[in-house]
């Protein structure tokens, strides 16, 4: 089987609310205070960060929007932007499950909403060659999740019908997008109810985790 990852909360560790907390302490000094902002800078990934995200806008001009609508100091935009790819940390349960996978005779690929500047940087600081046959970031598609277009374009990718590909991905709504285009889709809580949910899926032999 074909199995489609996402990155940011799946492979890579993403937490945004804590990371606020570290790197602008001075605006979102609680958890209450990181949330709001997660929400003034993301827009729940839209608005300003889905251009971004697309591939439509760069770094600079970003954090000229966000701080003109939020009125956020420009710099202290910069700093989140400059400090996401950093925070992309491998999950190492994920990587040992991918690992099972590949063992097992499955084919990896990827499916990332990604700006362009940190899929160059998680292309440089991991070997994304050797842990997936290929991949699509939605900036160099010019087109993201939960969009269908992006569905059909990386099945033809992959050289996959729709019911082939397995897609695994931490937000409701790409799974559900995944469904409408004929893919089969889970959605990841983490590594151990991904692997259990693979399992009942007959995808994964029964094995025990490693401990």
């Amino acid at each position: 089987m074909k199995i489609v990852f996402d990155f940011a909360g799946v492979v890579f560790h993403w937490q945004p609310n804590t990371m606020l907390q570290r790197v602008l302490p001075e605006h979102a000094a609680d958890e209450a205070g990181a949330a709001y902002w997660v929400q003034q800078l993301f827009q729940s990934w839209g608005g300003d960060w889905t251009a971004f995200d697309r591939g439509m806008i760069e770094a600079p001009a970003l954090a000229a929007k966000i701080a003109a609508r939020t009125g956020l100091p420009e710099h202290d935009v910069r700093r989140v932007i400059d400090a996401i790819p950093h925070e992309l940390r491998p999950d190492a349960d994920t990587l040992a499950l991918m690992d099972e996978l590949r063992d097992e005779g499955h084919a990896l690929y990827f499916l990332s909403n990604m700006p362009a500047p940190y899929a160059e940087h998680l292309e440089s600081a991991h070997p994304l060659q050797r842990w997936f046959r290929a991949g699509i970031f939605s900036s160099r598609a010019k087109l993201i999740k939960p969009e269908p277009a992006i569905f059909a374009l990386a099945a033809r990718h992959f050289e996959a019908r729709p019911d082939e590909l397995l897609f695994i991905d931490d937000v409701l709504h790409n799974v559900q997008a995944a469904r409408a285009a004929g893919w089969q889709a889970l959605q990841y809580l983490n590594a151990l109810q991904c692997r259990q949910e693979l399992r009942e899926r007959c995808v994964l032999e029964g094995r025990p985790p490693p401990a």
